[in-house]
């Protein structure tokens, strides 16, 4: 079973069609054929769940002025321009001067190549898609921008241009939900982890995001009006969702606890009320309590609730980690997973590392059905309860640190490796094998050197490049561990 997302994933992407208006004039037929090239690329891009604003066909400089005084107030998150056929770049000049989104060049011709037999000027202007990129591209650079990707191949039947259509939708979800993300910001750090500090101002000044302060009361008034009903529910939820086996070589470990059980379904009740009532996208926590408290019991007893709204969409990160916070929402709106993680043993047999952390976790990369087990315990910190238990899925992974650089600015820190097959501690955290290249020691090596946050977002795939567009939106320092 996935858990369904409960945010709605969209983004506002712009396209318009470029082409020479002389053009018009000359060729009967050719606008129709421009037009009919757009609107297919339009549907193309809407099944990628975004609104699509469709500004049309832009054949000269009065145009380009006109649309971009449109795409100003339409709070746009990425822009696709369709490479119909040749155009001057008087089209796009005012565009990537002005514009501070990602711009994309489509060039996708109709043909996969000319019949040359019974070739026109005609046909060639249907297919002459690549003609100005470079023209373009050298543009770009004038105005004092980075070349725009592009896209290249033909229209219809090009499942790698599809797929990059898609990549590139999803990086537009991912800018528009940073853009007006509503973070939760609760507690204190952890034993002052002097690499978790940050100043919330800076994610807003990068990434436009609000912070909110939030009190452990807002969760605690929530817990109190829980009712037995909305308790009984959220149990039934759980227990569709996990497993709760048997102890097997860890002596804090138990079968999951009744009572235990209750207390992570009355706080997941009271956290998603909280979330509801703030209109929060995520929370970023620590809190202990005092001693044998109420507040201790709540606060301790995320773990469960949170890894059920981590997987709905909602990143609820632990030990006051706003930036990993960031990291996991970027990985969900990716569609690609976003758990809470960082460093265990390394297993010198296999070449490999065990990554994970004892939640918040993303159910839905689960490689089998999630398990809760009973601590007496959680280690390092106060507290007992139930705890998340599973292994990621077998295969490629990418991982995500969010830090911050030498200047005091964010970086993003970013490695792929592979989940391996093998068994995991039954401790009562999610584990998984982690196998990155050349070897273990030296990706160790080379990622430390980075000056990562011991924590960082684990989701399923490769998606290095797509993290490293989204940095650049943004104008964050990216590294890519080399693998070679």
């Amino acid at each position: 079973m996935k858990i369904a997302r409960r945010i709605e994933l969209t983004a506002n992407v712009g396209l318009i069609g470029v082409g020479h208006s002389t053009y018009w004039g000359q060729f009967d037929g050719l606008l129709e054929v421009m037009h009919s090239k757009l609107k297919t690329l339009e549907k193309k891009i809407g099944s990628n769940s975004v609104k699509v604003l469709n500004y049309g066909l832009v054949d000269n400089s009065l145009k380009a002025y006109d649309v971009l005084d449109k795409m100003k107030g339409d709070s746009l998150d990425l822009l696709f321009i369709d490479m119909v056929t040749y155009a001057t770049s008087e089209t796009f000049a005012p565009l990537v001067r002005s514009l501070d989104i990602p711009i994309v060049l489509v060039a996708l011709q109709p043909l996969t190549a000319m019949d040359y037999s019974k070739g026109t000027t005609f046909i060639q202007l249907c297919n002459d898609d690549i003609c100005s990129v470079p023209e373009f591209c050298s543009v770009a650079v004038r105005m004092g921008k980075t070349p725009p990707p592009v896209i290249l191949g033909t229209l219809d039947g090009d499942d790698e241009a599809e797929s990059e259509l898609a990549s590139w939708c999803r990086i537009a979800h991912v800018l528009h939900d940073l853009k007006h993300a509503k973070i939760g910001l609760m507690g204190h750090v952890l034993e002052t982890m002097y690499d978790m500090h940050v100043d919330p101002s800076i994610m807003t000044r990068t990434f436009g995001c609000h912070v909110i302060p939030l009190e452990p009361d807002d969760v605690m008034k929530e817990y109190r009006k829980a009712s037995d009903d909305e308790m009984v529910e959220m149990r039934e939820r759980i227990l569709s969702f996990f497993d709760a086996p048997a102890p097997e070589s860890d002596s804090i470990t138990a079968t999951l606890r009744e009572e235990d059980l209750q207390l992570a379904s009355r706080v997941a009740v009271a956290l998603e009320k909280m979330i509801g009532e703030r209109q929060l996208t995520g929370l970023a926590y620590y809190y202990e309590g005092e001693e044998e408290s109420e507040m201790r019991k709540v606060v301790t007893n995320f773990i469960v609730g949170n890894s059920l709204l981590t997987s709905a969409g909602f990143p609820m990160c632990g030990e006051f980690d706003l930036k990993t916070c960031i990291g996991m929402l970027i990985m969900d709106r990716l569609e690609i997973g976003g758990s809470f993680a960082e460093f265990h043993p390394m297993d010198f047999n296999r070449h490999s590392i065990l990554v994970g952390h004892d939640g918040p976790h993303h159910i839905n990369i689960a490689q089998q059905k999630p398990v809760l087990r009973s601590l007496s315990k959680y280690h390092g910190k106060p507290g007992s309860g139930a705890g998340v238990e599973f292994k990621i899925k077998e295969g490629p992974i990418t991982m995500l640190s969010v830090t911050i650089g030498l200047t005091g600015e964010l970086k993003f820190v970013v490695a792929e490796g592979i989940s391996m097959e093998g068994a995991i501690p039954p401790t009562g955290n999610t584990n998984t094998h982690g196998l990155f290249k050349p070897d273990l020691k030296e990706f160790l090596r080379r990622w430390m050197a980075e000056g990562p946050t011991h924590h960082f977002a684990l989701g399923v795939g490769h998606h290095a490049q797509e993290i490293q567009r989204v940095a650049q939106a943004f104008g964050v320092e990216c590294v890519v561990i080399p693998t070679v």
